[in-house]
């Protein structure tokens, strides 16, 4: 399919730079093509109305990832010559090495440590193996694993998505609006948006009211950011992200919907892992990378509602939006969304997507 077939105008103010307060004020849009193709437009709720959409026997299925402090600030000495360097990492390839966008990446060469220096603690090291392309590096760290990952924490800041960090300062509030109330598993250098709007209240009511809650993992990493710049969907290369789901959270879900409950879907991330789960048709546990690319034309085998945030033009979350309710309805939810008022992305308000029957 075209890329140009998922653009649309979205004025700059819609993109949210703070988010709502409380997490589950903010907007839901409802929309659901059973109702959009007959005429309906889609409804306006708010992130608490989901009780309202939930039924006893439903299982909700969110991503348990939680945001590591991605950005580093470190020097490269050459002689006498000392560079400032700022690292993003997006994601880990083995224990101790992590590919990461450098700036300036030109004042980094391979073989060339870096130095992230922070008051009143040891030095963290790091050589650069490999350059890419787009500032891209490859990152050997003298540490590794968990004792990698702590040292990171007390070095590094929460890695803002750059629409929000060209606009505004890092802000300490960011460290907490940045992580879901749920996050467990260190290792995403992107928050899973869709879960910043749960409260530990809002789950409270959701499971008293007889949900099952239950997670994945996806460790979202920065080429959720990454623009499209093919033509053709079928050119674009998808990137991968490390998923996981467990034997025991799979028997849950089966037995729901073994019983006619309806699987909800968290964000984008949870329905990736899902999606790659089942992609055979059956649902079964998975552990690994998957760099799947969902488009219109896409046969869903898990996923029965999908609550996510508003995505950009031409992204390819705005594609797996559009197979997941139909291009057409999605355009016109949008459309809608704009022209009401929602916020977008990150920081931006919900939608409750439910599933295009075909």
């Amino acid at each position: 399919m075209r890329v140009d077939q998922f653009d649309f105008e979205l004025p700059a103010e819609r993109v949210a730079l703070h988010p709502a307060v409380p997490r589950d004020s903010a907007r839901m849009l409802v929309i659901d093509p059973s109702k959009m193709s007959g005429g309906e437009p889609p409804s306006d709720h708010l992130v608490k109305d989901l009780l309202d959409f939930l039924r006893p026997g439903d299982i909700l299925i969110a991503n348990n990832t939680r945001v590591l402090p991605a950005e580093l600030v470190g020097k490269r000495t050459r002689g006498d010559a000392v560079a400032k360097v700022t690292i993003n990492l997006h994601k880990r390839d083995e224990p101790n090495l992590w590919r990461a966008f450098a700036r300036p990446a030109k004042k980094l060469k391979i073989g060339e440590q870096v130095a992230f220096e922070v008051d009143g603690i040891d030095p963290l090291y790091a050589v650069c193996e490999e350059k890419g392309d787009a500032g891209e590096v490859l990152l050997r760290f003298e540490l590794s694993g968990a004792v990698l990952d702590e040292a990171i924490k007390a070095r590094g800041a929460m890695p803002l998505p750059p629409y929000i960090s060209a606009k505004r300062a890092h802000d300490v509030q960011d460290d907490t609006d940045y992580q879901t109330v749920y996050a467990q598993h260190d290792g995403a250098v992107a928050a899973p948006t869709a879960g910043l709007h749960f409260t530990d209240e809002l789950l409270d009511k959701i499971a008293a009211k007889g949900i099952e809650i239950d997670y994945v993992t996806l460790h979202v990493g920065a080429g959720t950011f990454l623009p499209v710049k093919v033509e053709d969907t079928a050119d674009h290369k998808m990137h991968a992200e490390w998923g996981d789901l467990s034997a025991k959270t799979v028997a849950r879900i089966n037995a729901c919907r073994s019983q006619g409950g309806r699987l909800f879907a968290v964000g984008t991330t949870s329905l990736r892992v899902l999606e790659t789960a089942a992609f055979d048709g059956d649902l079964k546990p998975f552990c690994g990378e998957t760099d799947i690319f969902i488009t219109p034309g896409y046969k869903f085998n898990a996923v029965d509602v999908l609550m996510t945030n508003f995505h950009l033009p031409k992204s390819t979350l705005f594609m797996l939006v559009s197979a997941f309710s139909g291009i057409k309805i999605m355009q016109n939810a949008y459309k809608h969304a704009i022209d009401n008022d929602y916020r977008f992305y990150s920081f931006g308000d919900a939608s409750l997507l439910f599933r295009e029957q075909k």
